[in-house]
């Protein structure tokens, strides 16, 4: 990528809730944007740690030992390894950043799961 993009912009206009779309790369990561609502799915990224940037709204991020609230221009990283269960009451636009091999809903696999390809369209 070597253009200057807006990742609010363009989380707002994805149609797709919980379906992440690449929007950079750093290294051996990528940088996406989402729009979230409702619960998605307990789940663990055994060998990555994921990083949450609300742009707008707000996220609620459960774990097994505590609950997180983010608000708008908070962030928080999920610890490799942890399960846990993002939740957004209402509609929230999130920025992520995540290694390479992330796999989308890491240890399970549900209807909401998208591959790294469906991600980079």
């Amino acid at each position: 990528m070597t253009s200057v993009v807006s990742p609010g912009k363009m989380a707002a206009a994805l149609t797709e809730l919980w379906s992440p779309r690449v929007v950079a790369e750093v290294d051996d990561a990528y940088i996406k944007v989402a729009r979230v609502q409702g619960a998605f799915v307990w789940h663990s990224h055994e060998n990555e740690d994921e990083l949450f940037y609300v742009l707008k709204g707000r996220l609620r991020i459960e774990l097994e030992d505590r609950t997180v609230e983010l608000a708008e221009g908070e962030m928080f990283v999920v610890p490799k390894g942890a399960r846990h269960n993002p939740v957004a009451d209402e509609e929230c636009h999130l920025l992520l950043v995540e290694r390479k091999t992330t796999q989308h809903t890491g240890d399970v696999v549900t209807d909401k799961t998208r591959s790294v390809a469906e991600q980079l369209n």
